[in-house]
């Protein structure tokens, strides 16, 4: 009896050799990062075409938690020696989150007609899946935050290679990890280990972004004790750009017209905000001498923690600067976001009232 498989898992095999062929295509003509832009385009244009693609579900998750181990294994006795010499730059992340919301909670109240809850969460330029979380938690309308803040992670994504490479003239050839073969079976182990650990223990807590996060606070653990002394190994890395790549790609599936217009069109222009405020703060850590263009803009591009993971590993940067710069922004964003939204919803709700008082 042949075999037949269910309306998902059709969904996801199509969403899977599509992206495969998306690869491919980029590899044969030498695009960069074909392990990332190719699923990402190829999936992003068949889904805007009409085509049910499906994500990977829970196989996507497991892949972050590679990213996450990656940045643990980053933070080593070194890194944490010269944290006092990053405090001037880290200092600079609460303010620029308190910037951008200045800049895009009106932007998209204003401007495009969101509620506070959502113009907040919008706003924030926190991981897409937290955001959604506690903006659908907070009454915020969850359609709108995934379409915004996908259409934020994909330009950043598309224009930060090309800034790195036309603006800072960065090659985006560094090795992205050593084979697997060369690393020792000890240190393997360790990782997956730290990734079981962090992941589902960080679910457990209820951690936000507990895929990522939870691994790389128990992989840091473990580098610090000297238990691990590598990153994941490239292949690894690819694996995590391509299923990084299909999620990206997969988030505009079933999107609409009127939605185009509104919430794709409000996260395009946002992002170009958001451009020009990097730009003004990579510019100041550089006239300060608090770090090169290169480590200065990816620490404060308002992509997710994931992709600028990829991104700096590939680029050469310094990989400690910039993952302690977006650590210290998603604690900022994730604490202080319900806070500033309860207080937002209250104003509005004040706001409202007083209209009906005065009808």
């Amino acid at each position: 009896m042949p075999l037949s498989l269910s309306p998902v898992a059709r969904q996801r095999a199509m969403t899977l050799a599509i992206a495969v062929v998306g690869t491919g295509l980029f590899w044969l003509t030498g695009l960069p990062l074909p392990f990332l832009f190719g699923p990402m385009l190829a999936c992003l244009l068949t889904a805007l075409g009409g085509l049910k693609l499906r994500g990977l579900g829970q196989v996507s998750v497991a892949a972050r938690t590679i990213v996450g181990v990656a940045v643990g294994a980053s933070i080593t006795p070194e890194v944490v020696e010269r944290l006092p010499q990053m405090a001037a730059s880290v200092a600079l992340v609460p303010l620029y989150v308190v910037v951008i919301g200045l800049i895009g909670v009106p932007f998209f109240r204003k401007v495009y007609k969101f509620d506070w809850v959502t113009s907040w969460y919008a706003a924030m330029p926190g991981g897409l899946q937290d955001m959604v979380i506690f903006g659908t938690e907070a009454g915020a309308d969850t359609r709108a935050l995934s379409l915004i803040h996908a259409t934020r992670v994909l330009i950043v994504v598309t224009l930060a290679p090309i800034i790195l490479v036309k603006g800072f003239g960065v090659t985006l050839d560094n090795p992205i990890g050593a084979p697997a073969s060369t690393i020792p079976l000890s240190d393997l182990a360790m990782m997956v280990v730290a990734a079981l650990i962090g992941w589902k223990g960080g679910e457990r807590i209820g951690l936000f972004g507990a895929s990522i996060i939870g691994p790389m606070v128990v992989t840091a653990t473990f580098s610090m004790l000297g238990l691990i002394h590598a990153r994941p190994p490239a292949e690894a890395i690819l694996v995590a750009q391509f299923l990084i790549g299909i999620g990206i790609g997969v988030g505009y599936v079933g999107v609409t017209w009127p939605e185009l217009r509104r919430d794709v069109a409000a996260g395009v222009v946002f992002v170009l905000l958001l451009a020009t405020l990097t730009a003004g703060f990579t510019e100041v850590l550089y006239l300060l001498g608090l770090a090169r263009p290169v480590e200065g803009f990816l620490a404060f591009a308002p992509g997710g923690q994931a992709e600028m993971t990829v991104l700096a590993i590939v680029a050469g940067a310094d990989l400690g600067f910039v993952i302690v710069h977006h650590l210290v922004r998603v604690i900022v964003v994730i604490t202080g976001a319900p806070i500033a939204a309860r207080i937002f919803r209250v104003r509005d709700r004040a706001a409202d009232d007083e209209k009906d008082k005065t009808r």
